[in-house]
């Protein structure tokens, strides 16, 4: 594979940790602790609430000019810029310093923006006057950017809903390059000893789209299958009443293992029995897709896959590895997890085996080959 100099630009601000990488005042910081060199740009705390969120990405557009022209002063102008969304405007900054030094701007759709903010707001609404104006900006920047690379299989089916496609945003320069994951760390856990107890597993952040509660109300339903075990690993602001609702309810198949690094994650999957994608079926769009990382972990582990969301361009069901479910329900959810636990011993690994196949088509490195196909295609 080809070896690319790469310098990422990323706000200090670090949103889950709450630390802030900047504590002099200064513009930005260069870091050359990892293998890929990073330059923090200095940014607010935005925890707090939605308005320092909403100022922390103005300021990291903004800054981002003058930062910048700093480093290509220093460092020299780059051949290509990728912008990746966590919010759109990292797509408008690198659109625009790209036209002013005359070289393309692929831009990386991670999530639908405005939709997901529509999706989660009873105010701001596709028809208001300020989602009128975001949507624009979105067209504006899906026309002008040189290659568009969207996560999930189905978004460029957002441009034909919208018309897009008739008026400026060629599907010809959008791209299907999914989140993958590394393969070789999950080889050693798909020899892990699996716990003589039939252990389900959920790992991820624990908020309110992830919907926890229903893991909690199928493992109530499961109470008296001894073996069934529910583990709950991850951290997020839903976990302190979760707790509650555990120790209120005498809900004594089912632990809260907290926060675990990254690292950890393959063995405890691979020791698991079944793993589950939690998601909320009412506060997203699924028919287009899944880009869950959680997804390509599960597969790459080897295990049985339950999802809570059926979605559209079904990667479970492409890869016969799991069950989707048609309705979110705890008795739904009880149901499938019997079904795996009840399931003969060659249909289980067989199951598991698919995942495992399916996996290696998101490894990084597959991956990384067809974003280097794309960067030559542009340079």
């Amino acid at each position: 594979m080809k070896k690319f100099d790469i310098t990422i630009f990323a706000a200090s601000y670090q949103h889950f940790s709450g630390e802030n990488l900047i504590e002099d005042g200064a513009l930005f910081k260069e870091d050359c602790a990892f293998s890929v060199p990073f330059v923090f740009v200095n940014t607010v705390e935005s925890n707090s609430s939605g308005w320092k969120r909403c100022f922390n990405m103005v300021e990291f557009y903004l800054k981002m000019f003058r930062v910048g022209k700093i480093y290509a002063k220093k460092n020299g102008r780059p051949d290509l810029i990728i912008a990746s969304s966590p919010h759109p405007l990292t797509m408008l900054a690198g659109i625009k310093i790209a036209k002013k030094w005359g070289i393309p701007c692929i831009c990386e759709i991670r999530d639908l923006w405005p939709e997901a903010i529509f999706a989660g707001s009873e105010k701001l609404t596709h028809g208001s006057a300020l989602g009128k104006a975001l949507v624009w900006g979105e067209r504006w920047m899906y026309k002008n950017a040189d290659a568009l690379v969207f996560t999930k299989e189905g978004d460029t089916d957002y441009i034909k809903e919208q018309g897009w496609d008739k008026k400026g945003v060629s599907l010809e320069k959008c791209f299907y390059i999914n989140n993958g994951v590394d393969t070789a760390k999950f080889e050693e856990c798909n020899s892990s000893k699996q716990s003589d107890a039939f252990r389900v597993v959920y790992a991820g952040t624990i908020r309110p789209v992830n919907d926890i509660d229903t893991i909690l109300d199928a493992a109530k339903l499961l109470i008296d299958k001894e073996n069934i075990q529910f583990m709950i690993y991850g951290d997020g602001n839903q976990v302190d009443r979760l707790r509650k609702r555990i120790v209120d309810e005498k809900i004594t198949n089912i632990v809260l293992k907290g926060f675990v690094p990254k690292e950890k994650i393959p063995s405890i999957l691979g020791s698991a029995a079944v793993n589950i994608l939690n998601y909320s079926s009412e506060k997203y769009n699924w028919s287009r897709g899944s880009s869950s990382n959680k997804l390509f972990e599960y597969m790459a582990s080897g295990k049985p896959i339950i999802s809570t969301v059926k979605t559209g361009y079904s990667i479970i069901n492409r890869y016969e590895c799991g069950i989707e479910l048609e309705s979110c329900t705890p008795i739904d959810l009880a149901r499938a997890i019997t079904q795996i636990h009840d399931m003969p011993p060659e249909s289980y690994l067989k199951m598991g085996e698919n995942g495992k196949y399916g996996a290696k088509n998101f490894d990084l490195e597959t991956l990384s080959a067809k974003y280097e196909q794309l960067i030559e295609k542009y340079v």
